[in-house]
């Protein structure tokens, strides 16, 4: 009985985590494009408000049936905002820090102003991203329908864009320049490369993939826009890169490890778990912060290891990184 109780609990854990994850890698693909670059976005909070905001809108609104292209409209919305941020941090050469915040604020401040009157309006099930079903075995093993059941951007998330952007950063020599830029970009404009092309071009894709995460939220996780949509999402997507040491597999590792700390509390919750003299509110209400403990932990462990001189590599960020480039002072 006990077995057959932790295995259900196991098992709801794991088919809850795995979509909750894909948000974060998603938003943490994005913030690592963009930093490996040079170029710090802050504004994951708004990108992800605003991608969700975006897809409902293109349902809602529009009559768009197809959940990729409300993926895409939510991708195309923040991307815009990405657009704004790319223009000020790399044009104009703006404190990256200060936009970022902005984008954060505003971005939240706006997608909440866009979505008032959609709260609570359920995504039409034909509108949402549908998970796979090979069907024969399949379908009658809960192992494997906890771990593969999914829907395809999770896939997506999991396999096919970790491995692109990897091949992309470590096998081509368009990787190698983008790492030269996040690194030393006066070394790469001697060369050759176009470095504010390229930020500008990777500010604007680390927003557009943000945007999908937001945009994925309301396509499968939560079908429905409500106030305040990422939750803190955003800044875990940026501890996760840290934790990552800006590397895609990494990424992917590092948010399937704050998604299933997310999910504890939706599975405490459904399955009125209580301890002694907590409630399950209680349990839950302790369980919501565990995403936020684990995400301090991996910025200030690699930190602490690195003061007592062991060399951590979350600890090695691009050198250039949040810094603006000056040709002229090249």
């Amino acid at each position: 009985m006990i077995v057959s109780l932790i295995d259900n609990a196991f098992l709801s854990i794991v088919a809850s985590a795995i979509p909750a994850s894909t948000v974060i890698v998603l938003c943490a693909t994005g913030v690592m494009l963009n930093e490996r670059v040079g170029v710090l976005n802050l504004g994951q909070e708004g990108l992800i408000g605003i991608g969700a905001v975006f897809a409902v809108i293109a349902i809602q609104t529009f009559g768009i049936e197809s959940p990729w292209l409300a993926l895409l409209v939510g991708m195309l919305g923040a991307a815009l905002l990405g657009a704004f941020f790319a223009l000020g941090t790399v044009v104009i050469r703006a404190n990256q820090v200060l936009i970022g915040l902005a984008l954060s604020l505003g971005g939240v401040g706006l997608a909440n102003q866009l979505g008032t009157n959609r709260t609570g309006t359920p995504i039409p099930t034909s509108s949402q991203f549908a998970d796979l079903d090979p069907g024969g075995a399949f379908s009658s093993n809960q192992i494997l329908e906890a771990f593969l059941g999914h829907d395809p951007i999770t896939y997506l998330a999991y396999l096919v864009i970790p491995a692109l952007f990897w091949f992309i950063m470590f096998r081509t020599r368009h990787g190698m320049i983008m790492r030269a830029i996040g690194e030393s970009p006066a070394a790469a404009d001697a060369v050759g490369a176009t470095v504010m092309g390229i930020r500008f071009g990777y500010a604007l894709l680390g927003a557009a993939i943000g945007g999908a995460a937001g945009a994925y939220m309301v396509l499968t996780i939560t079908p429905t826009w409500s106030q305040d949509i990422a939750r803190g999402r955003g800044w875990v997507s940026l501890a996760v890169v840290i934790f990552a040491a800006w590397r895609p597999y990494r990424v992917v590792a590092g948010s399937l490890l704050f998604g299933t700390m997310i999910s504890f509390e939706a599975t405490a919750k459904a399955r009125g778990w209580d301890v002694g003299l907590l409630s399950t509110s209680d349990i839950g209400f302790l369980l919501s912060m565990l995403p936020y403990i684990v995400t301090l932990l991996a910025i200030l462990v690699p930190a602490g290891a690195a003061h007592f001189g062991h060399r951590v590599h979350s600890t090695d960020a691009p050198a250039a990184l949040a810094t603006p480039y000056f040709r002229e002072e090249r």
